[in-house]
């Protein structure tokens, strides 16, 4: 064993060892005996496989043994119950030292699993459950690739994290299934919200070559491994395409790259390069690329972030700050929602899914409340086209997601969330209306995005049972879930709010009852430093781009538009009316609103002639650099005043919103560890807002 290797294995020294256990199985049919590797950490599935030296060492030992016998006839490799195996083990990379420690990383991942695809006899990886990253490279170094159809989730998600697969990914793959579905799991999905695929789509992609029910799928597998070992089943692939058509995968994955992130994260656009050459090279030479993208990326402060950004997702995200114990929560055994629009009707279907409980809608008509029931109907049938649900549970959620015009019907609810016009007065009322006909112990949700929800309660009999829950729009897609504390919430209806957030696959965040709470009032501050330079002079475009090397999921503009002209007014002035010398209004906004317009640009997605007209006005344009430098101090400013005022417990809880409530990339790591990173926190506050932070680059 190398130097290097034992060096690492001393950074991995709190490794969860995911050891290789080897038994014999007799092939059926009489094919002969295989020698079955089964990953297990010895853990159940709420702790994964993942991979370290140790494991990567352990699986050595297992395949090494196997390789020195003549009497088997193959060679697979599976899981423990629920997983396969979710990649590298990743606590051990910040103590990473030096490029050799990272090389040796790589070198040994390459080591250990190619010697799968170089045995003597044929290998399967028989892939029985969630299998991400490294534990993907495993079975691709494999000869034959079986899947269950109860895999959840089967992805790449290394540049999503700021590394690329560098265990054999970014060359097998593309000559397995091709550049451009490659490029899809490599690129396009992690690069999605780090989006997954199914065991049936693993299959369909071509990933593997059969598909097997999860209730049986190990002895399924090694049937099907049986019959190929005596050649009664031929496994015939497509032929890869390595002329145009992989350039153009590439080119497009390039556009992609360039388009999403502006040039701000290195592993994308390392990872798309790596799939471009792999087109001509032999296995030694990209799986020695591998190795030198690994070495680099390794040290590098965007897989930093990544990892900061990763382990807020994934354990803080999962003891949210402040919560109350669980154990004052209350049953939630039936939900209303008041009103019938496009976010209620979002949250009735997830409310109906997600707890599988009774839910009623009501508005102030039959013709909006119709509409509201049958959009969220409609949703459910996309669900069973997609095959996402039976037609059992199609029918059942139909059933549980009703209509009422009359608030009556709430009467034997346990949670109400309201989803009305953004108005206080309108808010109030209907609060009023839903406490005269609930029990005393319902619990009353605002999704509100900005107004005070100590002041929305004010003049009901109960006060302390109202509480915001404040979702972000795509409802399915974005995670965060702010849940806002009323100056007289008492702890069960918050633990309440709380349980039912788990129960809703969110990410809950405790805020205090200030203006706009995180996400929208960051956003809103740092959009205003955009239209405020429109309006000193500053060409749309150039103050639109201005912020592209933060590498944001779409620019101010864009935001603009998909939040729309009159919501983002109506939150602008609601922190101006609060804090009138941090937040400003934007004069072209008002006009832009006046005007009715709802988009800010035009089909071809140039700027709104009409709304360029509007935008026009002012005589002291800024330059792009210094529009950004503007705007990020205006961020580290507002962050370390709500820090300060207690609006969350701590900066990580920022970030944690940034990237779930509004897509900030990870390899920001959120919006403090950039701050940091650049130097603009101490610049503006006298201090990082991270001990250790460097001062400036």
């Amino acid at each position: 064993m190398s130097s290097a290797i034992e060096q690492a294995r001393e950074l991995f020294s709190d490794e969860v060892v995911t050891k290789a256990i080897s038994r014999d199985v007799e092939l059926p049919y009489g094919a002969g005996t295989a020698v079955l590797i089964t990953l297990d950490n010895g853990h159940d599935h709420t702790k994964p496989n993942t991979f370290g030296p140790g494991g990567l060492l352990s699986l050595d030992e297992a395949i090494e043994a196997a390789r020195a016998r003549t009497d088997i006839v193959a060679v697979a490799v599976t899981g423990k119950p629920f997983i396969f195996a979710v990649g590298a083990d990743l606590t051990g990379v910040p103590a990473i030292q030096n490029r050799e420690q990272a090389h040796a990383i790589g070198k040994l991942g390459h080591d250990v699993f190619r010697k799968l695809g170089e045995m003597h006899v044929p290998t399967f990886a028989l892939v029985n459950g969630a299998a991400m990253g490294g534990g993907v490279e495993v079975a691709l170094h494999c000869t034959y690739r079986t899947v269950s159809s109860g895999v959840p989730a089967f992805s790449l998600p290394e540049t999503f994290l700021g590394l690329v697969p560098g265990w054999g990914g970014t060359y097998l793959l593309p000559h397995l299934i091709g550049a451009e579905k490659a490029l899809k799991i490599i690129i396009d999905n992690p690069l999605a919200q780090n989006k997954v695929i199914k065991g049936r789509q693993v299959f369909e992609m071509g990933i593997a070559d059969a598909l097997f029910e999860p209730a049986d799928f190990v002895e399924e597998s090694l049937r099907w491994a049986a019959k190929v070992v005596k050649g009664e089943i031929t496994v015939e692939r497509p032929e890869v395409d390595k002329g145009e058509a992989w350039d153009n995968a590439v080119n497009m994955a390039r556009f992609t790259v360039e388009g999403k992130l502006h040039g701000a994260a290195p592993a994308p656009v390392r990872a798309v390069e790596l799939v471009a050459e792999a087109k001509n090279r032999t296995r030694d030479e990209g799986f020695a690329a591998e190795d030198e993208a690994l070495a680099d990326l390794i040290l590098s402060d965007e897989l930093k972030a990544g990892l900061y950004a990763f382990d807020l997702v994934q354990k803080r995200a999962k003891r949210p700050a402040g919560a109350p114990d669980k154990s004052l929560a209350r049953k939630v055994t039936k939900v209303g929602v008041v009103g019938a629009g496009l976010m209620a009707g979002q949250l009735a279907l997830l409310f109906a899914r997600r707890l599988d409980v009774p839910v009623v809608m009501t508005d102030l008509d039959q013709e909006r409340l119709d509409k509201g029931v049958s959009y969220v109907h409609g949703e459910i049938d996309k669900l069973l086209g997609k095959g996402r649900i039976n037609g059992d549970k199609a029918n059942r959620l139909k059933a549980q997601v009703t209509g009422s015009l009359t608030k009556d019907a709430f009467s034997d609810a346990d949670f109400v969330i309201e989803a009305v016009f953004e108005k206080m007065e309108v808010k109030k009322q209907v609060f009023a209306e839903v406490e005269a006909v609930v029990s005393p112990e319902a619990v009353l949700a605002t999704n509100t995005s900005s107004l005070s929800i100590t002041e929305m309660a004010s003049e009901l009999k109960h006060p302390e049972r109202v509480v915001g829950f404040h979702f972000f729009n795509p409802v399915a897609v974005l995670p965060l879930l702010e849940i806002v504390r009323g100056e007289k919430t008492d702890d069960a209806a918050l633990a309440t709010a709380f349980a039912t957030a788990r129960k809703l696959k969110k990410t809950a965040v405790l805020c205090k009852d200030a203006p706009a709470f995180v996400v929208n009032r960051l956003l809103t501050l740092f959009m205003g430093e955009v239209l405020g330079a429109v309006g000193e002079g500053t060409e749309p475009e150039v103050a639109d781009r201005a912020v592209a090397p933060l590498g944001l999921p779409m620019s101010p503009l864009m935001l603009l538009q998909l939040v729309g002209p009159a919501v983002a007014l109506h939150v602008s002035e609601t922190l101006h009316e609060a804090f009138p010398d941090r937040f400003a209004v934007s004069d072209q906004l008002r006009e832009i609103v006046k005007a009715g317009k709802t988009a800010i640009f035009a089909p071809d997605f140039t700027i709104d002639p009409e709304v360029r007209k509007l935008f026009s006005g002012g005589d002291e344009p800024s330059e792009e650099s210094r529009i950004l430098d503007r705007a990020l101090r205006a961020l580290a400013r507002e962050i370390r005043i709500m820090l300060d005022e207690g609006v969350v417990a701590e900066a990580a809880d920022i970030d944690l919103c940034l990237i779930t409530g509004a897509g900030w990339p990870f390899h920001t790591g959120g919006i403090t560890p950039y701050l940091d990173k650049v130097g603009v926190s101490t610049e503006v506050n006298g201090k990082p807002f991270h001990e250790g932070a460097p001062k400036a680059l």
